[in-house]
Formats: structure tokens, C-alpha cells, sequence
């Protein structure tokens, strides 16, 4: 665990920092904490899964120089934050489960980093035990924890996607990230989720991937993140919660299924407990992933997300990816949401790429 200061301008207090969970974090990556310390101070990074990986109608080749995003088109900027997936990284395979060759994705990584940017990762795995993708329910996690009959696979997989994080270098220096594996873990979907493993096998899970990681592979350029799905009535906030000394940023994933009621009401009360709770672990904390799929809303981003979010204090909000015309969640050029979401682009709130270059640490 590393504890580290920032001074005021004046340097006549010191302001404690959290504790963070590679106590050999690269000093790229106490960069990024602090970076994202200052965004949500004022005011809160806006990001998008795949950004320049494709959007609608086309897609980054590997031999291509020009960087685009649909973003871009509409707004003339960048976002903030970039999102990617290492799924199927650890198959060893040359492509993600989108299509997104790897050789593509680190390229694409180092021009965002150059360019300023933020970068989060997920990881949409395999099923080890079934050998099916994410959503194949099969249990797995009891069989990959320590003592596992595919303990010795699991760790083959840790590895791959360990040598492809250590190879994202800038300038002879790791690139930060923000890593945030198994999430929506309170849902039903993945193979990672309850009821596929117990609380426990999960907070096992969580703590050895880690300690491979950081302590085996040597991998000190990601911070790591909590993200459970929205929070049903009964749901615990923390039942799956690794533990304060394996966890930097708590988020939690909300999205809008074409009931902006039902989604505001959620997104301010799940947004306020995880605003209370890591103001007690002293931790930052996002809106991990959110969006309506083919923005049908008319003024979403204006009108129903922004108010919602506002005063939330979050560092980030990581919109979901534009894979297709009817999988899409943000605006391309030609959208009928365009000049709303060219609104949101402009409110006091809404940090894209050239806003959060003129943040100073």
C-alpha cells in the first residue's frame, strides 16, 4: 500500500491521499489518481467505450494514420476517457471480442495517453470452465481460485493479459489505467456473477488476480476498480467488496432502458451511496458505464442525464460503445440527438479531452 501527498500552491498544508492498492505504483500512475482527483473537483470526464477503436459505419485499421471518433465528429473533441476490453486476451488471440485487433488497440491506447487522455479497461473473459464467452453462466470461479481444478489455466490467462499491459509504454514509461474486472458482479449475466459463485469465491477471485498481477507478473501501472450493476431494492452495495486494500475507485453501472423516470431515480440514490461510501474509505469513485441504447430520448443528454449527475462528484462517466446503428450510445454525425448531445458537450459540468488538459495537478 503507498500513501502520497499534494500541497497546495502556497505549500502550507498537505493534503493526505489515499491509500492505494500497489504500494510500487508507477509514478505515471499517482499521476492519474491525483488527474482524477482534480476532474472531479470540477467537474466530471466524459468517456466512451471503443472511442476510436470504430463507430458507425467505420472502423480503425491497423494501417490507418488518421484517429477518429464519432464523438469528434459531433463535437469537434475528443472524450476524456477511453474505454477498452481485453476480452479474449487471454485466449492469446490477435483479436478482442469486438474485432478489435490488439496490435490496433495498443496503438490506439498510446495516442490517447499522448493526446492526454484517460484509459479504462474491462475484461469480458471467457468462461475457463465451459470455455464459452462472458455470458455463459457455467460456474467457474470455485474451479480458478487457488486449489481450482483450472487453477493452473487461469493463471496461463492472468499472464497473457499481463505481458499485453506491461507492453503499453510511452516514452520509455508505463501507460496508467484504470482496470476494472468482473463487474456487474450482482447481476445474472456473467459467469463471474451471483448466482454463478458465492460472495466469497468472488472476493477470492478479486484478491489473487490482483496479487498476480501486481506481485508475480510485476504490473504497476493500474489502478483498479469496483463496479456493481444498479442496485436492486435488497442489494448491498459492498457484498461483493474485496476489501479496501484491493479496490482504488468504486462506480457502479446504471442504464437508461428507455424509462428516463425509473433511470434518474436510480442514478441520483445509487450514485449518493457510493458517493457516501467511498467518502468514508476516502476513495474516488465514477459512473462506470451508462447509456440508452440508440438515444430514442429526446434531450437525454441535456435534460435527463445532466441534471441527474451534476453535483454527483463522480471523476468519470464512461458512455457505452457505438457498434451498430441499433447498438449505439453515443451521437454520430447525423444524429438526431446531435445538437442536444452539442448542448451537454457545453454545460459547466462536462469535461471532454482539451478541458481536462488544462487541469492542473
Amino acid at each position: 500500500m503507498v500513501s502520497f501527498y499534494s500541497c497546495t500552491t502556497t505549500q502550507k498544508q498537505k493534503e493526505k491521499k489515499p491509500l492505494l492498492v500497489d504500494d510500487k505504483a508507477s509514478e505515471s500512475c499517482l499521476n492519474l489518481y491525483q488527474k482524477l482527483n482534480e476532474i472531479s473537483k470540477k467537474g466530471f470526464a466524459i468517456g466512451h467505450q471503443d472511442a476510436t477503436s470504430y463507430g458507425i459505419s467505420w472502423t480503425q485499421n491497423d494501417d490507418s494514420l488518421i484517429i477518429k471518433s464519432d464523438v469528434n465528429e459531433v463535437v469537434q473533441d475528443f472524450p476524456a476517457v477511453y474505454g477498452f476490453d481485453l476480452g479474449r486476451i487471454e485466449l492469446a488471440s490477435d483479436r478482442n471480442l469486438d474485432s478489435v485487433s490488439f496490435v490496433t488497440m495498443r496503438k490506439l491506447m498510446v495516442d490517447a495517453h499522448k493526446k492526454g487522455g484517460i484509459i479504462t479497461i474491462s475484461w469480458h473473459a471467457d468462461n475457463p470452465t465451459s470455455d464459452g464467452d462472458s455470458w455463459d453462466k457455467t460456474p467457474a470461479v470455485a474451479h480458478i481460485i487457488k486449489g481450482g481444478k483450472n487453477r493452473a489455466k487461469y493463471e496461463l490467462w492472468v499472464e497473457r493479459m499481463a505481458n499485453f499491459i506491461k507492453s503499453l509504454q510511452y516514452d520509455n514509461q508505463p501507460i496508467p489505467l484504470v482496470f476494472r474486472p468482473f463487474h456487474e458482479m450482482n447481476g445474472a449475466w456473467f459467469w463471474w456473477g451471483d448466482p454463478n459463485c458465492t460472495a466469497a469465491e468472488y472476493k477470492q477471485l478479486w484478491q489473487e488476480t490482483v496479487q498476480l498481477l501486481r506481485d508475480t507478473h510485476n504490473v504497476h501501472n493500474l489502478l483498479y476498480a469496483y463496479s456493481p450493476n444498479k442496485l436492486n431494492p435488497s442489494d448491498d452495495y459492498l457484498k461483493y467488496y474485496p476489501g479496501d486494500d484491493y479496490v482504488d475507485i468504486l462506480g457502479i453501472d446504471i442504464y437508461d432502458f428507455k424509462n428516463a423516470k425509473e433511470y434518474t431515480e436510480a442514478v441520483v440514490k445509487d450514485l449518493e451511496l457510493v458517493k457516501n461510501i467511498a467518502k468514508e474509505k476516502n476513495k474516488l469513485y465514477a459512473f462506470t458505464e451508462t447509456g440508452l441504447e440508440t438515444i430514442s430520448t429526446e434531450n437525454w443528454y441535456s435534460e435527463v442525464l445532466y441534471p441527474s449527475i451534476e453535483n454527483s462528484g463522480i471523476a468519470w462517466v464512461l458512455f457505452w460503445r457505438n457498434g451498430r446503428l441499433d447498438h449505439h450510445y453515443m451521437p454520430y454525425k447525423g444524429h438526431s440527438s446531435e445538437s442536444d448531445f452539442k448542448n451537454f458537450e457545453k454545460l459547466s459540468k462536462t469535461l471532454f479531452l482539451k478541458d481536462i488538459n488544462v487541469i492542473k495537478k
